[in-house]
């Protein structure tokens, strides 16, 4: 069975539109950035080679350093779906990052969206 297109997207053409999300609501490209290190366990060579070499989610999240173990912590609803209840690990972790984006960009402290076991 396929995976979902998504998957085969490339990382660098959604990253933008997260940005822009955080941008809007007042937030910086830095805190986008600091999320998706501490999600993934990259650092921001890390994450900068990862964007220029067009690595597609799939990739992206295979080949990260380090899945934060207090990733788990994150519950809620993202585009009508609890995260906690996502099947697909693929999926769940693409849904971690969108849920951390949206925390960022309705104002929740950098402390609390970093959880902490």
């Amino acid at each position: 069975m396929a995976g979902h297109r998504i998957f085969s997207m490339r990382f660098a053409s959604v990253y933008p539109h997260y940005v822009a999300k955080a941008e809007r609501k007042g937030r910086s490209k830095d805190e986008v950035d600091r999320i998706i290190c501490w999600l993934t366990g990259l650092d921001a060579e890390g994450l900068q080679a990862r964007l220029e070499s067009g690595a597609d989610f799939e990739t992206f999240f295979a080949t990260a350093p380090a899945l934060n173990p207090a990733r788990e912590l994150i519950r809620g609803v993202v585009c009508g779906v609890r995260v906690e209840e996502l099947e697909d690990p693929l999926m769940q972790e693409i849904r971690y990052l969108d849920k951390l984006v949206d925390e960022l960009a309705r104002g929740k402290a950098m402390e609390k969206i970093l959880r902490r076991p």
